[in-house]
């Protein structure tokens, strides 16, 4: 795949995974919903693996990563789908933008491969400030949509910090054979969640479940991380960077067209903070090469 289709086909998948979270749980439930699209992911990276005959190493490092990665999707996954009963598709979208933010916060504090520069601080003090707008904008919509934002902040965190805790491990297992590795260990985790909170196999299930399900569970969660993976090994970091700058927006215009989603001038005023803030931290100071 040529890396412009690669770019635009991540850009298109993250920015409507938060749409399709929402469609997925209709009538089964959040829990089945993600249990479902875990399963399906696994299914598809054991098969990938089998046809391409990529290797799935096992040794102590592979061991180490695949259980943060295990742990990071079953947390920042649970909290997600959880709250989207409460918060639209866009703020979804919107409060996963600070992602690279918080990553650079822990891999400053943890790994002390970044500097601290003024526009480091200068960036996530924007991004914080247009959290805190996008947190006002979800009161204006109802109590619980604060409670929603708030589980996707944590969310947003562990993802970010099991990102952080892979770096520190150093794994070199390939891309696929790590998101299956991970996918495994969280598989059994989602499968207890769903038995205490639910345990019920719906009898049927809309349309519009199944196909997000489907969805997420072979691009979602397998195809769009495999691609980012390929655009980190042969692209620019900062160009790279783009699409956490596009997605959002892209999200919530999704979400108001295709979904009926309000989106509240605080939430626009947020994800507009959000974006300058990832821009100034990602680039501010240096000139990114043509």
């Amino acid at each position: 795949m040529s890396l412009p289709a690669a770019f635009v086909s991540v850009v298109l998948i993250w920015s409507t995974t938060p749409l399709a979270i929402k469609w997925s749980s209709l009538g089964i439930g959040f829990s089945f919903a993600v249990f479902s699209r875990m399963a399906i992911g696994v299914l598809l990276c054991i098969a990938l693996l089998a046809m391409f005959r990529i290797r799935f190493p096992m040794h102590r490092k592979a061991r180490q990563a695949y259980l943060a990665g295990g742990v990071s999707i079953f947390a920042a996954m649970g909290f997600t789908y959880w709250s989207a009963q409460y918060v639209s598709s866009g703020m979804i979208a919107v409060v996963f933008g600070l992602s690279p933010l918080i990553t650079s916060l822990g891999a400053m504090m943890w790994l002390e491969e970044e500097a601290i520069t003024r526009y480091k601080v200068a960036g996530m003090l924007l991004g914080l400030l247009g959290l805190m707008m996008v947190f006002r904008g979800g009161l204006d919509l109802g109590s619980n949509a604060g409670i929603g934002i708030i589980a996707l902040l944590c969310a947003v965190s562990a993802q970010s910090m099991g990102m952080v805790r892979i770096k520190h491990i150093g794994d070199d297992s390939p891309p696929l054979a790590m998101t299956c590795g991970s996918l495994l260990v969280s598989l059994p985790l989602f499968m207890l969640a769903w038995y205490v909170l639910d345990g019920h196999v719906p009898s049927s299930a809309p349309q519009q479940a199944v196909v997000a399900t489907l969805y997420l569970g072979v691009f979602g969660s397998v195809l769009g991380f495999a691609m980012y993976f390929y655009l980190i090994n042969h692209m620019d970091t900062a160009r790279v960077a783009l699409i956490t700058l596009i997605t959002p927006v892209m999200a919530l215009l999704l979400g108001h067209a295709l979904n009926d989603e309000t989106i509240l001038p605080q939430v626009w005023f947020g994800t507009a903070s959000i974006v300058l803030g990832l821009g100034l931290h990602q680039w501010g100071g240096r000139r990114v090469s043509a």
